[in-house]
């Protein structure tokens, strides 16, 4: 239902494989931020960076239910396994 969706809306699996690498990025770039600022922000710096890390396992997975779906669309998966 989520995947046939987002499918409507335009977003592709592969967006959202972009999405997971760049969040990454997001994340590493929040941290080492994190490690600039003083000692009384940087309890919330570190806590958005790991916040942020939480992402791309998400983003990962549903892109790759978006794929299921594109392929099944095309014939090429069966629709029950």
């Amino acid at each position: 239902m989520v995947p046939s969706r987002l499918h409507a809306v335009g977003l592709r699996g592969w967006h959202l494989h972009i999405g997971s690498f760049a969040a990454i990025w997001l994340c590493i770039g929040l941290w080492m931020r994190a490690k600039t600022v003083d000692q009384d922000e940087r309890g919330n710096a570190e806590r958005r960076a790991l916040f942020v890390g939480l992402w791309p396992p998400s983003l990962w997975l549903v892109g790759d239910a978006l794929e299921r779906y594109e392929l099944r669309r095309r014939g090429r998966l069966p629709w029950r396994r």
